[in-house]
Parts: C-alpha cells; structure tokens; sequence
C-alpha cells in the first residue's frame, strides 16, 4: 500500500495587494506633480483696499508711456535710469536687504516686452515683485 501525500505547493501570486500600491503610488505622483509648479514667475497683485505697503522697504521701478524708467528707494525722489544699466541697481539694492521687495508701476500703454524686462531681472535674481495696479 502506498500512500501519497496531496500537498501540492501551489505558484501562484496574488496581485490585488500590488495593484493597490502601485495605484496609491501613481495618485500620490499625479497630485504631487501638479500643486508645484517650477519655472513660474509669481505676481502677487494687490486687491485689497488697504493703502498700507506689507513690507516697509520698496524699491519703486516705474516705467513712463514713452518707455522711460525710473526708480524710487522707499520714499525717496525718484530718479531717472537706462534699462541696461536697471538689473545692476536692482541687483546692488537686494545686496543690501534681502526682505526688499520691488513694485513695477507700468503706464497701460508700455510695450509688454518692457514689463517682461523687470519681470526677468527679478525672476533671475529671486526677486519677490508686485506689479501696481490701479482700481476700477
């Protein structure tokens, strides 16, 4: 009489368990990819009624309708600046104080390749910028 035993290791793998972390994963890398955003230039505009500046240290760049530039320190006089010479000025004042923020005031008729201009000069040296708006 022979007798055989009937345990048969069986090879088989349940996948429930890994689809269910590998979509957990794919969910985790979908909204994680999509609340950065690199490479963005941030504006903040103003929309509130107060008057009252957040920070006290502004330095104020303005550009006229004829394409003019001038730049104010707090509340000093402005004074008249070329465009080549802008991103040195710039770049000396945020030597000095890190926390100074810049205000961009543009006249609507100013050619966009002008705000471009400052946008980039802040955005390459980490510049935090608000552009000045006026209300309805």
């Amino acid at each position: 009489m022979s007798l055989k035993k009937r345990n048969r290791v069986e090879a088989t793998f349940a996948m429930s368990s890994m689809t269910d972390l590998v979509f957990l994963l794919l969910l985790f890398f979908v909204m994680a990819s999509t609340m950065s955003s690199p490479n963005d230039i941030k504006i903040n505009l103003p929309t509130s009624r107060a008057q009252k500046a957040t920070r006290p240290q502004v330095a104020k760049v303005s550009i006229d309708n004829l394409g003019n530039y001038f730049v104010a320190l707090g509340k000093e006089k402005p004074i008249a600046i070329d465009p080549e010479s802008l991103e040195g000025y710039l770049s000396n004042i945020q030597a000095t104080d890190t926390t100074m923020y810049i205000a961009l005031h543009a006249d609507e008729d100013v050619p966009y390749k002008e705000v471009v201009r400052v946008l980039d000069i802040a955005n390459e040296h980490h510049m935090k910028l608000v552009v000045a708006t006026k209300r309805q």
